[in-house]
């Protein structure tokens, strides 16, 4: 293994390192987008209760250093929204202009509430949890129980992504895990890179890592193993002797209750010890912060967006937790974006080439005049 340090001028989505997001961008105009900044246009995404020092140096790296000649500055939830209307026209986002959005990204999660393009932050609802923190934590059991990639942070990204999963049932999951041989339904193998004959990781046994799919909702212990026999008849359990064979040479560890206990922090964070509400409990923060009138109508309409919301079963879990906290009367509708990594970016685009931008837009010549708080009122932060 070879170990690298990241260092991110953003933390928890809060720029912390001007000079290093300096760096970087430097990079991507010039090399990358080939733009001229002096003729060009900058829409940036921030995230909500930016703090007026980070707001300050944001636009002094846009105005000073590289010299845009305008500004526009968005939150995520509203370019979400944007989108989805976008999409689905004649869905109830569109014609009631209301949306919860739940974003679950790299930094943080956060539940936020959209009405006519304008997120209300008087009703925002944030979680210090997201895919990093999820992430590490895998880093730190796979480290305790098998081998230590506390430097491997970019593999154990890969590892999250393609092994990890939402349980249904915790507790009935736990005891799969316990089980030996055959009768676990999630132990799975993955392949540490040798940088010889492969330079990535890989899962040794991609459809056995599958088997957890064979178990459904509410599916007793019984019933999951007569599931699994079935799922067994089908093939899927008939490897070949060559695969199923340990190669010493190959560094790889097995994987079990960790599949589905990392992704457990964004729904249960309590029960690992950390001062914070689950996804369902921010959920219902967020929508009673907001006017009684809105709440069925924000119930109704849940966008899903952001990486870590890729996870399998993910809605179904989601909405599990979500209805027993939901007045009887209410529907809960959970709408998942095609891309949620990019549902952001799309959202963007499309407010670029809207009339809107225009009347967005902070010049120049406007921020050298009045300065960075009178400028940053333009954009209902």
């Amino acid at each position: 293994l070879t170990s690298a340090a990241i260092r991110r001028p953003i933390d928890r989505g809060y720029l912390i390192n001007p000079d290093l997001q300096r760096d970087i961008w430097s990079h991507l105009f010039t090399s990358l987008l080939h733009v001229t900044p002096s003729s060009s246009s900058l829409l940036l995404t921030e995230p909500l209760f930016s703090l007026p020092s980070i707001q300050r140096s944001t636009d002094e790296l846009v105005f000073e250093d590289f010299g845009f000649s305008s500004l526009v500055v968005a939150d995520s939830p509203s370019l979400v929204h944007l989108y989805e209307t976008s999409c689905r026209p004649c869905g109830l986002v569109s014609e009631a202009q209301c949306s919860l959005v739940v974003d679950c990204g790299f930094s943080f999660t956060q539940a936020a509430p959209v009405f006519q393009n304008i997120t209300l932050n008087y009703g925002v609802k944030r979680i210090d949890l997201g895919g990093k923190a999820l992430t590490n934590y895998l880093k730190e059991l796979v480290s305790y129980r098998a081998i230590n990639v506390m430097d491997e942070t970019l593999l154990m990204d890969d590892v999250k992504e393609k092994l990890c999963f939402v349980s249904l049932d915790v507790e009935r999951d736990l005891q799969f895990a316990r089980k030996h041989g055959k009768d676990n339904l999630f132990r799975c193998t993955y392949v540490l890179p040798d940088g010889v004959t492969h330079t990535k990781g890989y899962v040794k046994d991609p459809e056995a890592a599958k088997r957890h799919l064979a178990l459904t909702d509410g599916a007793s212990s019984s019933e999951a193993i007569e599931t699994k026999n079935e799922t067994d008849q089908l093939g899927v359990m008939d490897k070949t002797a060559e695969r199923k064979r340990v190669d010493l040479t190959k560094n790889e560890f097995d994987l079990t209750n960790e599949r589905f206990l990392v992704p457990e922090m964004i729904f249960q964070p309590a029960d690992l010890g950390m001062n914070e509400a689950g996804l369902a409990e921010c959920i219902v923060r967020a929508v009673n912060a907001c006017h009684p009138y809105l709440h069925p109508v924000l119930y109704q309409s849940i966008i899903l967006t952001g990486g870590s919301t890729l996870f399998p079963r993910f809605v179904e879990r989601l909405e599990k937790d979500l209805r027993p906290l939901v007045p009887d009367d209410y529907q809960v509708n959970i709408t998942t974006q095609e891309d949620p990594i990019l549902g952001v970016w799309r959202g963007g685009s499309l407010l670029a080439s809207s009339p809107d931008y225009e009347l967005m837009r902070v010049t120049k010549a406007e921020y050298e005049e009045l300065g960075s708080a009178r400028c940053r009122r333009r954009f209902f932060r």
